[in-house]
C-alpha cells in the first residue's frame, strides 16, 4: 500500500459547480475520440481549474454508433452533422478528432463561429491548409479565442521535464538529436486499405501519423525549428484489400481484383539540421516488426545527454558530462515527484502515470489558457511549422527517389602475399 497522498491542487479547489462551465463539442469518436473523452471527463476531477469542462456533444456520421459512444463516454448529446455541433450554444470548444482532410474546414468554421478549437495532429494535410488555419487562428486570438494542436507527447511529465532541463542549459550546446517512432501494424499485406493509407484522407502515411509527433517533440525539446532535411520514403506494400469490396465507398481508388492502391508512405527516414546547427536523424515506420508504439528520443550536448523511451514513460535517462569520468554515466530519473511537471495533483512519488494522462494534461493546459487569455502551446503556428517540415521531407524524398549508385569494388585477393 502506498504512502498517504500529501494533497494536490484538486483538493484545494471548490466544488465543480462553483466554476463557470466550458462546453466541449467533439467531432470524431474513434480511437482519438475515446482518448480525448477520457481527458475531458477526468481533468476537472484531478486539477484545480478556473472553469469546469462539460462534455456537451459528440459528432459522427453514424447516428447509432455516435449515440452509443456518447453514452459510453459521458457526452450529453450526439450530433451527426459537425455544422450543427458548432452551432450549439452549449459548445465553447470544438475538439477535432477526424481524419486530416476535414481539419481545415471544421477548424476555420468553428473559429468563425466564435469557438475555441483543439485540433488533432497533424494540423492539416497540406501546408496551404495549415496556413489557412493559422491565419484564422491568429484573427480569432485577437477576438479572445484560443487554438491548440494535439501533440500529446509534449504532455508527458518526463518530456516536459526534459524540456525544462534543456532550457536551463543542463546539456549545453546541442550537437545531436536522434528520434525514432516505430510500429508494426501494417506488416500483414492483407491488412485492409483504410483511410490512413489513402493520401486524399490522411495526407501522408507514417510521415504524418508518426513523423509529425517526433518532429514536434524534437523541436519542443530543442526549443528551435528544423530548418533543412534530406529524406527517403518507401511504400513496402503497394496494394491492399478494399474493406467491404468496391461498394464500400472506395471507388475512387485504383482497383485490381478487389485491391486498392496504397497512396502514402509506409516508412520515412530523414536527417535534418536545427537552426543552431545541431544535427538530427528521424525514422518513422509502421513496418518495424515487433514494435507496437516505440518512440525514442536522445539529445547529446557539450555538457550532457538526455534520453526518453515511451515504453518507459515515467523515466528519463540523464548523463552529466561535467562529472568525473570515473563515476559518470547515464542515470535514471524517476519522473513521479510532485514538483515534476503535471504531477502536483496525481499520486504519491513512485506511482507512475500512463498514455491516457497526456490527454488529461492537454485538456488542463487548454482550459487554463482560455481562462487566462494566454496563447496555448502548441499553437496552430507550431502545427504549421511541423507541416512545413513534413512537406520538405516529401519534396526531398521525391528528389532522392533515385539513389546515387555505389561502384562495386574489385574482388579481394585470396590468400596471403
Amino acid at each position: 500500500m502506498g504512502q498517504p497522498h500529501q494533497g494536490g491542487a484538486a483538493e484545494a479547489a471548490g466544488t465543480e459547480e462553483d466554476r463557470q462551465p466550458l462546453g466541449v463539442g467533439m467531432v470524431g469518436y474513434a480511437f482519438m475520440g475515446a482518448a480525448h473523452s477520457q481527458g475531458w471527463r477526468t481533468v476537472g476531477r484531478v486539477f484545480d481549474l478556473p472553469r469546469r469542462p462539460v462534455l456537451a456533444a459528440v459528432c459522427g456520421r453514424d447516428a447509432g454508433a455516435v449515440r452509443a459512444m456518447a453514452d459510453r463516454h459521458g457526452w450529453a448529446a450526439a450530433e451527426t452533422d459537425w455544422r450543427a455541433l458548432i452551432a450549439r450554444d452549449d459548445v465553447d470548444i470544438v475538439d477535432i478528432c477526424t481524419p486530416g482532410d476535414s481539419h481545415a474546414e471544421i477548424a476555420v468554421a468553428a473559429l468563425a463561429a466564435g469557438k475555441h478549437v483543439l485540433c488533432e495532429k497533424p494540423l492539416a494535410n497540406t501546408v496551404e491548409e495549415a496556413e489557412l488555419m493559422t491565419e484564422a487562428a491568429e484573427a480569432a486570438f485577437d477576438r479572445g479565442q484560443m487554438s491548440m494542436v494535439g501533440f500529446n507527447y509534449r504532455r508527458l511529465p518526463a518530456t516536459s521535464l526534459a524540456r525544462n532541463m534543456v532550457a536551463e542549459g543542463r546539456l549545453g550546446v546541442l550537437r545531436h538529436v536522434r528520434v525514432t517512432y516505430l510500429q508494426d501494424w501494417l506488416v500483414d499485406p492483407e491488412f485492409p486499405l483504410t483511410w490512413r493509407l489513402r493520401k486524399e484522407h490522411a495526407g501522408s502515411g507514417a510521415l504524418g501519423d508518426l513523423g509529425a509527433h517526433i518532429v514536434d517533440l524534437a523541436q519542443y525539446l530543442v526549443g528551435e525549428p528544423v530548418v533543412g532535411v534530406s529524406a527517403l520514403t518507401e511504400t513496402f506494400v503497394r496494394e491492399r484489400p478494399l474493406p467491404g469490396g468496391a461498394s464500400s465507398g472506395l471507388s475512387a481508388v485504383s482497383e485490381t481484383g478487389g485491391l486498392g492502391t496504397v497512396t502514402v508512405d509506409d516508412a520515412a527516414l530523414f536527417t535534418g539540421r536545427f537552426a543552431s546547427g545541431a544535427l538530427a536523424s528521424f525514422e518513422a515506420s509502421r513496418f518495424a516488426t515487433g514494435r507496437k508504439n516505440s518512440l525514442r528520443i536522445e539529445l547529446n550536448g557539450e555538457r550532457g545527454s538526455l534520453a526518453f523511451d515511451l515504453e518507459r514513460l515515467n523515466e528519463l535517462a540523464y548523463h552529466d558530462h561535467t562529472e568525473p569520468g570515473a563515476h559518470a554515466g547515464f542515470r535514471r530519473i524517476l519522473v513521479t515527484e510532485p514538483d515534476h511537471p503535471y504531477l502536483e495533483a496525481w499520486w504519491p512519488p513512485g506511482h507512475g502515470l500512463g498514455y491516457e494522462h497526456t490527454f488529461v494534461h492537454q485538456a488542463r493546459d487548454l482550459v487554463r489558457a482560455i481562462a487566462e487569455g494566454q496563447r496555448p502551446e502548441p499553437s496552430f503556428a507550431d502545427g504549421l511549422q511541423v507541416q512545413r517540415v513534413l512537406a520538405a521531407v516529401e519534396e526531398s524524398a521525391a528528389k532522392n527517389s533515385v539513389l546515387t549508385p555505389i561502384a562495386s569494388s574489385p574482388a579481394p585477393l585470396r590468400g596471403g602475399l
